[in-house]
C-alpha cells in the first residue's frame, strides 16, 4: 500500500493521538499519501451533538490543523482533508451546505447508523441480525447515497452483520455491489475490522464483489497512530482480496 484516505482524530471522541503522530506514522510504513478523514459533524434539529463524531465547532480547527501539517510535511508525504460520513435523507443536504464552507476535498461514505441517529427505529448495523428487513434497508439507504455521486468511496460495505439466510445475504450484497459498480464507486477492505476482529471484514462480501468486478481499496480506518504501523493487518487485507478472488489491478492504491 502507498495511500490510505481513511484516518480520525481525537475531534470523535472514539480515536487517540495527534494528527502529526499519524503523519508520522504514515511516513514510517512508507505511505506516499495520506487522507484524514474524520467523522464528519451533522446537521441535527434542536441543537444535538452526537457523541462520535466532532462537533460543528470544530470544523475549522479540524481543517486548518490538516492544511498546516499539508504544508510542513510537503515533498516528504501527501496530505488530503476529507471527511467520513453517514447518508441521513432527511438532514443530508443541511449538511453538505454547511460542509461547503470549509475545504474538504472529499467524502468517504460510512454507514455506522441505520436511518438517522435521533430517532426511534435507528440501529447499529454492526450489531447481529438475521432480520432480513434490516439487511435490506441497509442496502437500500447505501444504495440510494451511492447514487447521489458525492463519494470517494463506501468504507466497510460489509458492516451489516447478518446472520439469517445466505440466500438474503447473497441477493442482497450482490445488489450493492452492482449499484456500486454501475456508480463507478470503489468498496473498502477496512483494516481496522481486520485488527480488531470485528465481524468484518465478511468472505461472503468479498466473493461476491470478486464476482460483480468490483473496484476495492484497502483503508486503515485508523483510529490510532500505532493502527497505521499494523503490517501484519495490511497483509491480511491483500490475502483477503486473494482468497476472494480479487486480481491486484483492481485494488486501488497498492501498485
Amino acid at each position: 500500500m502507498h495511500a490510505n484516505y481513511h484516518s480520525h482524530t481525537w475531534r470523535c471522541h472514539h480515536a487517540t493521538g495527534t494528527e502529526r503522530e499519524y503523519v508520522e506514522a504514515a511516513i514510517e510504513v512508507g505511505f506516499d499519501i495520506l487522507g484524514f478523514s474524520d467523522h464528519s459533524p451533522y446537521v441535527f434539529p434542536g441543537g444535538y451533538c452526537s457523541g462520535h463524531r466532532m462537533y460543528m465547532r470544530q470544523t475549522a480547527d479540524y481543517f486548518r490543523t490538516v492544511l498546516s501539517l499539508r504544508e510542513e510535511y510537503r515533498g516528504k508525504i501527501e496530505i488530503h482533508a476529507g471527511l467520513e460520513i453517514e447518508y441521513y435523507p432527511k438532514f443530508f443536504k443541511e449538511t453538505l451546505a454547511f460542509l461547503a464552507d470549509y475545504p474538504c476535498e472529499y467524502l468517504i461514505l460510512g454507514q455506522h447508523s441505520m436511518f438517522n441517529e435521533i430517532e426511534s427505529g435507528a440501529f447499529w448495523p454492526g450489531s447481529p441480525t438475521s432480520d432480513v428487513r434490516r439487511l435490506e434497508a441497509y442496502v437500500n439507504t447505501v444504495s440510494e447515497a451511492m447514487e447521489r455521486e458525492k463519494f470517494l468511496y463506501l468504507a466497510h460495505p460489509d458492516l451489516l452483520n447478518f446472520t439469517g439466510d445466505g440466500k438474503d445475504y447473497d441477493f442482497w450484497y450482490r445488489r450493492l455491489c452492482r449499484t456500486a459498480k454501475a456508480c463507478d464507486l470503489p468498496v473498502e477492505i477496512n483494516i481496522l475490522g481486520i485488527a480488531t476482529r470485528r465481524s468484518y471484514p465478511d468472505m461472503r462480501f468479498w466473493r461476491i464483489a470478486a464476482e460483480e468486478g468490483n473496484r476495492v481499496v484497502i483503508g486503515v480506518d485508523a483510529h490510532s497512530p500505532a493502527q497505521m504501523r499494523d503490517r501484519n493487518a495490511y497483509e491480511k487485507a491483500e490475502a483477503i482480496a486473494a482468497e476472494a478472488g480479487i486480481t491486484p489491478e483492481r485494488i486501488l492504491g497498492i501498485n
